[in-house]
């Protein structure tokens, strides 16, 4: 007798659309923290359930994964750009302003995601924390990279030390980011990064 196979039916379409999903669950791990957004408010906030929240974005580290991939492709890349900037001061520049407007754009959040969410991960997200501090090692190294490139152009003095520069602005931009978290305002966070170009190297 021969048997009937059953023709394959074509898996049914996302009922939401994923972009605007992980949109908004950016805004709430923004807002949060990874610790502090609860899969309810995510899936609340991006009007889906768990079973699709699962389906499209994995487990809630993988969800968490791809906000970062958006704040880094969205508001936050300012800081890819700034490093095009023609010389090195130009670049440091943009980066500081670039954070101190960001950061306090009444449109998102307050505060920078990887600078905040780092620092609220317990010892449960510590894989979390890890990649949080990679990514913005990472965007310290390519600072870095931009001000040695500077340093063989004759754009910095011969006396000057790119890493320890990197670390420098790295450490001021971290700055903006937590004052702004705590309420600063624009015109204040502005003036933060301009004394801290007043030490660049002439």
């Amino acid at each position: 007798m021969k048997i009937q196979r059953r023709a394959r039916t074509p898996g049914r379409p996302r009922a939401f659309d994923a972009d605007r999903a992980l949109d908004r669950a950016l805004e709430v791990f923004w807002r949060k923290g990874y610790e502090g957004a609860s899969l309810s408010d995510l899936t609340r906030a991006m009007r889906i359930n768990r079973p699709s929240l699962y389906a499209a974005f994995g487990d809630k580290q993988g969800l968490f994964r791809k906000a970062l991939d958006r704040y880094a492709e969205g508001p936050a890349s300012y800081t890819r750009d700034a490093l095009n900037e023609a010389t090195a001061r130009a670049a440091v520049e943009r980066l500081l302003y670039g954070t101190a407007d960001a950061m306090s754009d009444v449109r998102n959040p307050r505060g920078c995601l990887l600078v905040q969410g780092a620092l609220a991960c317990g010892d449960e997200a510590s894989t979390v924390k890890r990649e949080l501090i990679a990514r913005r090692e990472a965007g310290e190294r390519a600072l870095c990279q931009r001000l040695k490139r500077a340093k063989l152009e004759g754009d910095l003095p011969p006396d000057s030390d790119p890493v320890v520069l990197a670390r420098y602005v790295a450490t001021v931009n971290q700055g903006i980011a937590v004052q702004a978290a705590s309420g600063a305002s624009r015109a204040a966070l502005r003036k933060i990064a301009e004394i801290a170009l007043r030490a660049w190297p002439k």
